[in-house]
């Protein structure tokens, strides 16, 4: 078995292991849930203390300001947690609309220890932790856990030696295979949340108004029908050998854009990637890509989840 595919074994069997960064908002106060609560998709207010949810931050129109996590670490007092880059713009639309509110917001980032595959938390549950090292869950298709540092600090963890460590382009590799979005390749300001697959598990329809929330409601009641969505590819050709922006194209025509690619795992001339494909492309189904080179290669379109 190759290096690649073992990783990729590894994490749907048990537990791998990468050091990693992020963006994590600390936001407390009085009225910090009630504030969230109002401006996020997920319900706030019925999270409870050590609980993690994916949630949306919507700009007023519908489209995406942030896809990221929110994680209750006391009573008045939560964690966001957002793709490393993205912290600043966040805290920006949150201070924004943040009117005579009692909530105050610190914004770092942290070193992280991302640990992925089934048997995550009996791992850290395991662990002797330092008292200020927060365990949050990641959810990539499957469990996982990240564990992060108080602010300014360093993260020390010792794993047991049959955890392997990962690369980051070797945890990039597992988050493309999975399906799992990020923000900056399939995610941004021109996002529609259902066209990325996330509103399942980011929005919750039974809560209050939230900003944002007229475009998620119309589009859900009409069946999540959007120009495009968000799948997953299967390349007969290297990683190197494509970029983030080429076109897939079906008969001649355009129908869709690469977003993120990484090698396949265990197949040195094959791809996995994430992209956009139009409305009317039939997934499960085939396209093709053209390379700089001039070649054209076939790739297999998958559901995010199947």
């Amino acid at each position: 078995m190759s290096h690649s595919a073992e990783i990729a074994q590894l994490a749907s069997d048990s537990v791998v292991a990468a050091a990693t960064r992020l963006d994590i908002l600390d936001v407390s106060g009085r009225d910090a849930a009630s504030y969230l609560h109002g401006q996020l998709s997920q319900n706030v207010e019925s999270l409870a203390v050590g609980e993690t949810r994916w949630t949306l931050l919507l700009q007023p129109q519908g489209k995406v300001e942030a896809w990221m996590r929110i994680h209750r670490l006391e009573p008045e007092r939560f964690l966001l947690l957002v793709d490393e880059g993205f912290g600043s713009a966040v805290e920006a639309r949150l201070e924004r609309f943040k009117l005579r509110v009692e909530a105050e917001i610190k914004t770092s980032t942290r070193p992280v220890l991302a640990l992925r595959g089934p048997g995550s938390r009996s791992v850290v549950d395991a662990l002797d932790l330092e008292s200020s090292t927060i365990a949050v869950s990641a959810d990539w298709g499957g469990s996982g856990i990240d564990l992060i540092p108080a602010a300014g600090s360093e993260i020390e963890v010792k794993l047991p030696t049959s955890i392997m460590r990962l690369a980051p382009d070797e945890l990039e590799m597992i988050r493309i295979s999975r399906g799992q979005p990020a923000m900056g390749a399939e995610l941004d300001e021109s996002t529609i949340p259902a066209a990325a697959g996330v509103v399942d598990d980011s929005v919750d329809f039974t809560k209050g108004c939230y900003v944002g929330q007229e475009l998620v409601a119309r589009i859900d009641s009409r069946g999540n029908n959007t120009p495009t969505r968000l799948v997953r590819l299967d390349v007969s050709a290297s990683s190197g050998d494509v970029q983030p922006g080429a076109e897939l194209l079906s008969r001649g025509a355009s129908v869709g854009t690469v977003t993120s690619v990484a090698s396949a795992p265990g197949q040195e001339h094959h791809a996995v990637g994430l992209g956009y494909i139009k409305r009317g492309t039939d997934v499960p189904g085939e396209v093709e890509l053209g390379l700089s080179d001039g070649r054209t290669v076939r790739v297999a379109l998958r559901a995010l989840r199947d």
